[in-house]
């Protein structure tokens, strides 16, 4: 998968004010940076990003994710 297509999928699924994305085959970097990671945990932002990128892990599209999430005031 390609690196635009998983900053698209973020994109227009999460209400981001930055998105990166590193692609080394299947294996994935990002850091999104987004007002819907204020207050919850890094667990709950993590999850928030997984959720989004599920389809594309089941069919294994991507195999594995690292990702910082950031707030905007943490950015």
């Amino acid at each position: 998968m390609q690196p635009d297509q998983i900053k698209h999928i973020l994109e227009s699924s999460l209400n981001t004010q930055y998105v990166a994305v590193e692609s080394d085959g299947s294996h994935v970097s990002v850091v999104v940076v987004s007002e819907q990671f204020d207050g919850i945990s890094p667990v709950k932002k993590q999850q928030l990003v997984y959720a989004v990128l599920q389809d594309s892990i089941a069919s294994g599209a991507i195999h594995a994710v690292h990702m910082k999430t950031l707030t905007p005031a943490q950015w």
